[in-house]
């Protein structure tokens, strides 16, 4: 890795690499659009924390870890886990939905969910009764990391006092402070992609890290994503020509001091973006 360069991504603080700026790793998102992360799934407008998004539309219980969406035409309100909670368990593998029916009370767990480093409950914010669960997030977990806010709610209820929602949860603005609080002390990174594995190449020099970055790579199936983690200071521009030599896409980059933590994801149909005869695409 050659020259240093700014630090292309998305988030607070982020420099644009080049001319180009982030539209360079843009280009390398499916053609279909964005990167099928929590990113896109609120419908309304979301409060960023940290990176991870509480979607103004529901309320919390931020000490569940679950939000609450009322579906007034039914009576009715769905379930599901925050972004941040998701973020902190890693890839989902297995939702087992509790055999509970009748009037629950609040904290009374509706599903075991099971993730490469978390084993736990999704638990009701309020007394309710299950009246559905959520088929798809049994055949699929990893809904609760890509799409916690839409196809990956867990329940649909009904609640015991009509009320009790509006008074005893916090909305996405009154959430946010102790949402960050437990961001930081867990450190956790919201990502528009939950990565499979981490791929840490600390003290490497930059040929190893990206011949580490390629096997890692061919073992992926299309529309995984894996966390390449460097060190090294020239890392940001060699990630972009790593995409265009490749076509593989680099979603997303952080950098914590000397450390950088690129989001990366395997495409389907990758497609090299050759440069010209004086260096430019």
């Amino acid at each position: 890795m050659t020259a240093a360069a700014p630090t292309p991504w998305d988030g607070p603080g982020a420099r644009p690499v080049g001319r180009h700026g982030r539209a360079r790793y843009r280009r390398r998102l499916k053609p279909s659009g964005p990167a099928p992360g929590y990113r896109r799934s609120p419908a309304r407008p979301a409060v960023d924390v940290l990176g991870c998004p509480l979607p103004e539309d529901r309320l919390y219980d931020v000490e569940q870890g679950v939000w609450w969406q009322d579906e007034p035409a039914t009576g009715t309100a769905r379930v599901g886990v925050v972004a941040s909670f998701s973020a902190f368990a890693g890839p989902f593998r297995e939702v087992t939905f509790r055999p509970v029916d009748g009037p629950l009370e609040r904290g009374r767990s509706v599903a075991t969910v099971e993730s490469t480093r978390f084993t736990g409950a999704v638990r009701l914010p309020i007394d309710a009764v299950v009246v559905e669960r959520n088929a798809a997030v049994h055949h699929r977990p990893r809904l609760l990391n890509d799409r916690p806010y839409t196809e990956g709610w867990v329940v649909r209820v009904r609640p015991l006092r009509a009320d009790d929602a509006a008074t005893k949860l916090a909305t996405a603005i009154t959430a946010r402070a102790r949402v960050e609080e437990e961001i930081r002390s867990r450190r956790i990174l919201c990502w528009p992609l939950t990565p499979e594995t981490e791929l840490v190449e600390v003290g490497i020099e930059c040929s190893a890290v990206l011949a580490r970055l390629n096997e890692e790579i061919a073992r992926r199936a299309p529309g995984e994503a894996l966390l390449l983690v460097t060190d090294d200071p020239t890392s940001p521009i060699e990630m972009v020509r790593w995409s265009d030599q490749t076509g593989q896409a680099v979603l997303a980059h952080r950098q914590d001091g000397p450390v950088h933590r690129f989001l990366v994801e395997k495409l389907e149909r990758p497609v090299p973006r050759p440069r010209g005869p004086t260096g430019e695409r």
